[in-house]
C-alpha cells in the first residue's frame, strides 16, 4: 500500500469515488481512495438509482444537470455499462400551491436551458398511463429524469479514477486522522499509515465518525427510508412488449416516487412517521445489511399510492429494500473545506447521490486544484452551518426535513423544527410586542411585528400573504417617522494589529476608510467574483469593524482565517456585539434626546463611540433601509437598557418596530442589492455595480485585482438593473426569466412590493445592449407574462439628499 499521497479520501461509495475520479480528470493523479470494507457499501448499494433535475436552487439543478449528462461520459471512458435509463419524469400537482410551485420551477428552468414543460391531465395519461389523474391540475415534465444502476456507476467512477491514475484500497479501515504542524495529515490505517497533504471526508453513513476523528462535528443524521419492488404487473408488460418503458412519476401528495423495474415498478416513500436511525452512532461493522422491514410506518403512504396507482393493488411485492442514508438539516449536501481545519475537505449529505454525487465531486475538485468552484454552490457548502450547531439541533431538522422532502417549499415559509433555538436579549420583548419571527443561521429574527387585528402567523404563499398590510404599515412609519429594528443579523468582525490596515487593503477591493469614517467594499475571489459585500469602519487606526451577511459568518471567516496575515487579528464578534438600527426622518432627533452627545454633528458614513442613556455604544451613520438612520452597537448585556432609551425617546415620533419584511421592501426603493440574491459568487462587481465602490487608484494588489481590470478594459455583457413590474397579486421572487422579443434574454435575482412607492419591482440581469431608461419587457410569474420597465431612478429620496443629509 501507498504511504505518502496527495489526497486521501475516505469513503468508497459513490460520492467519494466520484471525487476521486474528478481529481484525476482536472489533474492530480497522486490521488488514493480508501474503504474499510467493499466500494458501495453503506447506502449506494441499496439505494433506488433514481436521478432528476429539479432542486429549488437553480446551482444545484444545474450541477444535478451535470451529474445526468456525465453518465454516458463515464461510460465511453470506461466501457462499463452505468445501466442508464432515461426514461423521463412526471411531478404531479393536485393543488394550487404545488401548481405554483411547478410553474416557478419551470419558469427558472426557461433561462438554464432545460427542457421541462408543464403538462395537463390528459397528457399526464399518455406519458404515464398507470397513474390516476382525478384530482390532479397538471404536471412538470422533464426528459432527463431516469434512473440507473448503483453499483455499476459507482464501479464506473472508480475505473474511470483508476485510468487517471488513482488508487483505491478496499478492506483498509481508517482509525485515525492526525493533523502534523505544517498541516498535512498522517491517516492511521489497519493497514499502516499514510502521509496525506489533504483529506476528503466522504464517509456516507459514518460521516460523523470519519469528523470525529479530527474533532469536527458534521450535522448529519441518517434516516431510514423504505421501497419496494413489485411482481410482474401486466400493464407494464404491455408498455415492455409495445417497445418501451414506463416514466418516474413523482406523487408529492403521496410522498411517493415511483419508477419501472424489470416487469414491475420500484415504488418509495417519504412517510411523516419516519425513523432517525443509529442515533448514537452509525455502527462500524454495518454495511451490506439492510433493516428489518418495517410496514406499519408506511401504511397510509401504501394506501393513498393504491388510488393514485390502482395497478399496484393487485400486484404482488417482490422484495422490500429498507437501509439508511443520510441527511444535513436542509437536505442538501455539506461540500468544500471545513472552516477553521487546514487541508480537510467535505463531501458529506449527499443523499441523492446519483443526481447530485457528479456535481459534488467536480465542484471539490475544482475548489481544491483551482481554488474555487466555477459557480455558487454555497447551497451545499459546509460553512452555511456554524459552531452553534448541535446534534440536538441536527436530528429534529433532519426529520422535518426528511418529512417535508415532497411537500411545496414556499418562498416565505418559516419551519418550526428546532425553534426557537438561539436568542437575543430583545426575544420576549419583542414577542410581546407582536413579533411573528423568522430565523437565520439559526437565530432568531423577526419578520413583522402584528398589531391589533393583524395575523400572528403569516401564511406559506407563492403569492402576496397575509403579512401583506403589516408589512406595509411598518414601512410607512420608517418613511414618514422613524422605525427601530435589532442588528443582530449582521454578521459583524473586529480586525485589529499593527497591519490591519494593509492587510485589509489587500483582502477588500474598495477603499479603507480613515480613522472615524465606514466605506462600502465588495470581498472578491482570485478570479473576480463576488464573496463578500461589506461595511467597513474604522474606530481608529488598528481598529476596525466589519459587518456583512449574518448567515454567511463561517464561509467569511474561512477565507478570512485562510487569507491572515502576520501583524493581523481576526475575531468574529458576530454575536459579542448586538445593538439597533433607528431610521426614517425623525431617526435624528431619536437620537439626540438619548445622548449628551452631538448627534446632528455625524455625517453620512461617519462612525464614533458614543453614550447613550447608561450604555457606551458604537454608532455610524448609515442604513440599509436607504433613509436617513444610524447603526447602534453595543454589549449584548447592556442591548435591553439601550433599548428602553431609544424606545422612550421615541415615542414622541410614534417610534415603531419594524422586520425583515419591511427591510426587504424598503431596500428595493432604492434598488440596494441584497447579498446571495443581487451579489454572490456567481456574479462579478461588474456585473452588479458594485465596481463603483472598488478603488482601482490604491496601491495594492488586492485579491481579484487582475481579473477586475481585465473584466474593467473587456466590458461585461449582463448588467443588474431594477424593473417596475405590472403584477397582480404575485411578485418576483428569485430567478424568473425575463422575455423580450419572444426569447428569454435574462433573469430576475430577486423582488417584491414597494410599499412606498405601491409599485412592484424586481431586480435582475439582462444583456448590456438592452440596459436602458425604459426598456419593455415581460418577467415571468407564476406562468403569467407581466409586463415590466426598467427603471433607474430610485423610487425614494432619488438624489440621496434624505440619506446623506
Amino acid at each position: 500500500m501507498k504511504t505518502t499521497t496527495r489526497v486521501a479520501v475516505i469513503g468508497g461509495g459513490v460520492v467519494g469515488c466520484s471525487v476521486l475520479y474528478h481529481l484525476t480528470k482536472l489533474g492530480w493523479s497522486d490521488v488514493m481512495l480508501l474503504e474499510r470494507s467493499e466500494l458501495t457499501s453503506g447506502s449506494t448499494w441499496h439505494a433506488a438509482g433514481g436521478f432528476h433535475t429539479l432542486n429549488g436552487d437553480t446551482n444545484m439543478a444545474a450541477l444535478q444537470g451535470y451529474t445526468i449528462r456525465l453518465y454516458k461520459e463515464l461510460e465511453e471512458i470506461t466501457g462499463m455499462s452505468c445501466g442508464l435509463h432515461h426514461v423521463g419524469g412526471v411531478t404531479l400537482a393536485d393543488n394550487q400551491d404545488r401548481f405554483d410551485m411547478l410553474l416557478a420551477e419551470r419558469a427558472k428552468h426557461r433561462f438554464m436551458g432545460l427542457e421541462t414543460e408543464i403538462v395537463g391531465p390528459d397528457e399526464i395519461k399518455k406519458i404515464a398511463p398507470i397513474t390516476n389523474t382525478d384530482g390532479i391540475l397538471g404536471a412538470l415534465y422533464d426528459p432527463l429524469d431516469g434512473h440507473l444502476d448503483p453499483s455499476g456507476t459507482t464501479h464506473a467512477y472508480a475505473k474511470a479514477a483508476r485510468m487517471g491514475g488513482a488508487t483505491i484500497e478496499t478492506h483498509c479501515m481508517v482509525r485515525e486522522t492526525n493533523q502534523r504542524p505544517d498541516g498535512s495529515w498522517d491517516v492511521v490505517t489497519d493497514k499502516g499509515t499514510i502521509h496525506a497533504e489533504h483529506i476528503v471526508n466522504a464517509g456516507g453513513l459514518w460521516a460523523r465518525e470519519v469528523g470525529a476523528m479530527a474533532g469536527i462535528y458534521f450535522p448529519l443524521h441518517p434516516m431510514e427510508h423504505q421501497y419496494l419492488v413489485t411482481d410482474s404487473i401486466p400493464e407494464i408488460e404491455a408498455i415492455i412488449d409495445a417497445g418501451g418503458e414506463h416514466p418516474h412519476v413523482m406523487d408529492p401528495a403521496g410522498e411517493s416516487y415511483l419508477r419501472q423495474e424489470g416487469r414491475g415498478l420500484c415504488i418509495g416513500f417519504y412517510e411523516q412517521p419516519c425513523k432517525p436511525w443509529a442515533v448514537d452512532g452509525t455502527p462500524w461493522e454495518f454495511g451490506h445489511e439492510l433493516l428489518p422491514d418495517d410496514f406499519d410506518k408506511i401504511t397510509d403512504s401504501i394506501e393513498f399510492a393504491y388510488q393514485r396507482f390502482p395497478v399496484l393493488a393487485e400486484a404482488g411485492v417482490k422484495s422490500v429494500i429498507h437501509g439508511p442514508f443520510t441527511f444535513a438539516p436542509d437536505g442538501n449536501p455539506l461540500v468544500g473545506p471545513v472552516p477553521g481545519v487546514r487541508n480537510y475537505w467535505s463531501a458529506c449529505g449527499v443523499m441523492a447521490g446519483f443526481s447530485q454525487g457528479g456535481g459534488v465531486g467536480l465542484t471539490l475538485a475544482q475548489w481544491m486544484i483551482e481554488g474555487e468552484p466555477e459557480r455558487d454552490v454555497f447551497a451545499m457548502d459546509v460553512a452555511r452551518f456554524g459552531d452553534w450547531i448541535s446534534p440536538g439541533y441536527t436530528r429534529p431538522k433532519v426529520v422535518e426535513n426528511y418529512q417535508k422532502r415532497f411537500s411545496v417549499a414556499y418562498p416565505n415559509e418559516e419551519l418550526p423544527a428546532a425553534r426557537p433555538n438561539r436568542t437575543t436579549p430583545m426575544y420576549d420583548i419583542f414577542s410581546d410586542l407582536g413579533a411573528v419571527w423568522g430565523q437565520q443561521y439559526g437565530l432568531e429574527v423577526p419578520n413583522y411585528f402584528a398589531q391589533g387585528d393583524e395575523p400572528s402567523f403569516e401564511t406559506p404563499s407563492f403569492r402576496r400573504s397575509n403579512a401583506f398590510e403589516a408589512t406595509g404599515r411598518e414601512v410607512r412609519a420608517v418613511r414618514e417617522g422613524v422605525g427601530i429594528n435589532e442588528v443582530h443579523n449582521f454578521g459583524k468582525y473586529r480586525i485589529t494589529g499593527s497591519d490591519a490596515r494593509a492587510w485589509l487593503d489587500r483582502i477588500m477591493a474598495g477603499r479603507i476608510p480613515k480613522p472615524g469614517r465606514v466605506s462600502l467594499t465588495p470581498m472578491l475571489s482570485p478570479k473576480g467574483k463576488l464573496i463578500g459585500d461589506f461595511t467597513i469602519s474604522c474606530l481608529h487606526e488598528g481598529l476596525f469593524h466589519l459587518t456583512a451577511s449574518y448567515g454567511s459568518q463561517a464561509f467569511h471567516m474561512r477565507w478570512f482565517l485562510q487569507n491572515q496575515g502576520e501583524g493581523v487579528g481576526i475575531e468574529n464578534i458576530s454575536d459579542r456585539l448586538n445593538g439597533f438600527q433607528i431610521a426614517g426622518p425623525k431617526a435624528t432627533e431619536v437620537l439626540s434626546a438619548s445622548t449628551r452627545d452631538d448627534a446632528c454633528s455625524l455625517r453620512f458614513l461617519d462612525v464614533r463611540e458614543m453614550n447613550i442613556g447608561m450604555t457606551d455604544c458604537i454608532v455610524q451613520r448609515v442604513s440599509y433601509t436607504g433613509d436617513l438612520g444610524y447603526e447602534i452597537y453595543c454589549d449584548p448585556m447592556a442591548q435591553r437598557q439601550l433599548w428602553w432609551t431609544l424606545w422612550q425617546a421615541g415615542q414622541p415620533h410614534s417610534i415603531t418596530p419594524f422586520g425583515m419584511r419591511a427591510m426587504m421592501s424598503l431596500r428595493l426603493d432604492k434598488f440596494f442589492g441584497s447579498w446571495m440574491s443581487e451579489f454572490s459568487p456567481d456574479y462579478t462587481a461588474a456585473e452588479t455595480g458594485l465596481d463603483r465602490f472598488i478603488s482601482f487608484s490604491k496601491n495594492s494588489d488586492f485579491v481579484g485585482r487582475t481579473a477586475t481590470e481585465t473584466e474593467r478594459t473587456v466590458g461585461v455583457g449582463r448588467r443588474l438593473v431594477a424593473f417596475e413590474v405590472d403584477a397582480a397579486d404575485a411578485d418576483v421572487n428569485a430567478y424568473e426569466p425575463i422575455w423580450l422579443d419572444g426569447a428569454v434574454v435574462g433573469f430576475c435575482t430577486s423582488g417584491g412590493y414597494s410599499h412606498y412607492a405601491r409599485k412592484s419591482v424586481a431586480m435582475g440581469f439582462l444583456p448590456t445592449e438592452h440596459v436602458s431608461a425604459g426598456r419593455e419587457v415581460e418577467i415571468e410569474i407564476l406562468g403569467q407574462m407581466c409586463k415590466a420597465r426598467v427603471i433607474t431612478t430610485p423610487l425614494f429620496d432619488t438624489d440621496g439628499a434624505r440619506m446623506r443629509g
